[in-house]
């Protein structure tokens, strides 16, 4: 198990590394895109701090909790795609039968799909979580390390939410909008202070819509330092990532090769 792991771990530095480069070939539009990123989070956190100008305190919530949140939401997202950019094309590629060419790799099929792309605007939104957080909430070295793991807590979320919500499309066929409206739904409930949300609606944030994974649970565990929400939000994430995988799987028995002939570079 442990060869495992270290085995996956050096092939998804080869692969940060080979799609790092290719970014950096158009390095003007790389920055261009990483920056613009930063600047469209910072309006929306700009609208939070106006709003706690008037109003202090929202149901228990302050400006730093919010803060934290969009933090932890955008590091998050920024960490998974970074790496993990093929998350988000899922659906297309099963549509357009443009799986094949993953399937002749040596390993299991799905990391090296998810490894193969990266998004150069989601290291704007990694940039972006660990720089207001270190900014404005200037967290000690314990609380800090904490962020840090729950990031990665929340990166396999995403991860794991992606692949199941992209994976619709080996059943319903050409799926890619509801994909897009199911992960909007997830990215606006993991950004609003989950006091707002009552009865019904929190089941649904630990189920179908795992926002709660996200930033509930991790916001929980660094106001309380508290190791039984981090560890609830880590098993969410296991949890998550596991079904996903699942889902995946299970409907690749249905996949129709698109028979493309196709060339990575």
């Amino acid at each position: 198990m442990f060869w495992r792991i270290t085995s996956y771990l050096k092939l998804a530095a080869a692969y940060i590394r080979l799609n790092l480069k290719a970014h950096l070939e158009y390095r003007g539009a790389f920055i261009t895109q990483v920056i613009a990123m930063v600047l469209n989070n910072l309006v929306w956190v700009t609208f939070w701090m106006l709003f706690f100008q008037r109003f202090p305190v929202l149901r228990g919530w302050t400006v730093q909790d919010v803060i934290t949140l969009w933090a932890l939401a955008a590091s998050g997202f920024g960490l998974a795609h970074a790496i993990c950019g093929n998350a988000l094309r899922i659906s297309g590629l099963i549509v357009r039968g443009q799986l094949d060419v993953w399937m002749l790799y040596p390993r299991t099929l799905l990391p090296h799909l998810l490894l193969g792309k990266m998004s150069a605007t989601s290291w704007g939104d990694l940039l972006f979580g660990y720089g207001v957080y270190l900014f404005f909430v200037k967290p000690d070295a314990l609380h800090l390390a904490m962020f840090t793991a729950l990031t990665i807590s929340s990166a396999g979320v995403y991860i794991g939410f992606n692949v199941m919500a992209g994976s619709l499309s080996f059943y319903i066929g050409n799926s890619e909008g509801l994909t897009q409206q199911w992960r909007n739904a997830m990215l606006t409930f993991s950004t609003y202070p989950a006091t707002l949300f009552e009865g019904w609606v929190k089941l649904l944030l630990y189920t179908l819509i795992p926002a709660g994974f996200v930033t509930y649970l991790p916001i929980e565990a660094l106001r309380q330092f508290s190791l039984i929400h981090t560890i609830l939000a880590v098993a969410g994430a296991i949890a998550v990532l596991s079904v996903g995988a699942g889902v995946f799987y299970h409907g690749l028995r249905l996949y129709s090769s698109g028979n493309l002939m196709e060339m990575r570079g």
